[in-house]
């Protein structure tokens, strides 16, 4: 994780930084993916523990080989009226480093109660009264809405920052390029 590539979204009348970034984080995701990388990790430069969005900064992190890879496949087709890409950057000494992770919250009761009348093989009828409409959890987590390559449904990505480490601890990432236990730098 020596190296780094900035993209910042460019403020836009027609979409809101919010929708940008979901379809960065899109565009990217399919990108790992392609690629079968799961060693480049991403943070969001500025973005608070109370913040309820991504914010317009996506910063990707890896080494150098990684990065020119991913920078290969052209996988900004279509957003780059939208976003400032820098050039492959050395990360600056002396940084300190954290987890920037997925947090999957079960906040769907439609999807709890289709699980439980395919588990129980009981009435839709009936999982509507063991399961109401408000059942949901609430998740104060900054988040990007997404939707699944294979089903086709829409879902909330929500983010943990973890806490700033000294030392950066070795790891892989996933196709979001997040994780629980590698880190990335933070700067």
């Amino acid at each position: 994780m020596d190296r780094y590539i900035d993209l910042k979204l460019r403020p836009d009348p027609e979409f809101p930084q919010t929708l940008l970034m979901n379809a960065l984080l899109t565009k990217l995701h399919r990108a790992l993916h392609d690629l079968r990388r799961n060693d480049i990790g991403i943070s969001f430069p500025g973005l608070s523990q109370n913040a309820r969005n991504l914010g317009e900064h996506l910063r990707l992190h890896g080494n150098d080989q990684a990065l020119s890879r991913l920078s290969s496949l052209d996988w900004l087709l279509g957003m780059r009226d939208h976003v400032d890409v820098s050039e492959t950057l050395i990360v600056p000494e002396g940084v300190k480093h954290r987890t920037i992770s997925r947090v999957q919250v079960d906040s769907s009761p439609e999807r709890a109660r289709r699980r439980l009348i395919k588990r129980h093989g009981i009435s839709e009828e009936e999982a509507r009264e063991r399961i109401p409409d408000n059942a949901g959890k609430r998740c104060d987590l900054p988040f990007a809405t997404l939707r699944s390559n294979g089903g086709g449904q829409v879902f909330r990505l929500f983010v943990r920052l973890g806490p700033l480490l000294e030392e950066p601890h070795q790891g892989t990432f996933s196709g979001y390029g997040l994780s629980g236990t590698a880190t990335v730098p933070w700067f």
